[in-house]
């Protein structure tokens, strides 16, 4: 099996690492990086999951081929770290979209990704927005609030 190595900045670290070129960037960044807070849920890229940030993207990091991303940054739950990550990590447990975690990494960053944008969004585009992140367990109506009050407290805080 041939090898690539890849080099790429992850949470603001330049990282290299030699891995078999059919290494998915969600495979490198748990097994290689340790980064276990990229979940792992279908593989197919539907559940959301995996969901982290490719040069300021949401990608699915389970169908992201890792020798793709040479030189790219990528931002993953744990390197998230700034005003709009707070107010989303303080809105997901004030409006209770939170329940068993499992999707709760790849849905705040697409959260965040929505957050960074500063737009106002309606109950309805918001549920648009987020329909890639699947979450088994709340029903959604905790993560459609969490998300549309982080972004209002973006705005507000301009």
């Amino acid at each position: 099996m041939s090898e690539i190595t890849v080099e790429l900045t992850v949470n603001g670290r330049v990282r290299t690492a030699t891995v078999p070129a059919r290494t998915t960037l969600a495979d490198l960044l748990r097994d290689t990086f340790g980064l276990t807070g990229t979940h792992l849920g279908c593989e197919q890229g539907v559940c959301g999951a995996c969901t982290v940030l490719l040069d300021e993207l949401p990608v699915r990091s389970c169908l992201t081929l890792a020798a793709s991303c040479p030189g790219s940054e990528v931002v993953t739950i744990e390197g998230l770290d700034d005003p709009d990550a707070e107010r989303i990590r303080a809105a997901f447990s004030r409006e209770g979209a939170l329940q068993c975690g499992f999707c709760t990494p790849g849905m705040v960053l697409s959260c965040y990704d929505l957050a960074r944008r500063r737009q106002v969004l309606t109950r309805e585009e918001a549920c648009v927005a987020l329909s890639g992140n699947i979450c088994r367990c709340t029903g959604y109506n905790g993560i459609i609030r969490a998300v549309r009050s982080a972004i209002a407290e973006g705005i507000e805080s301009e």
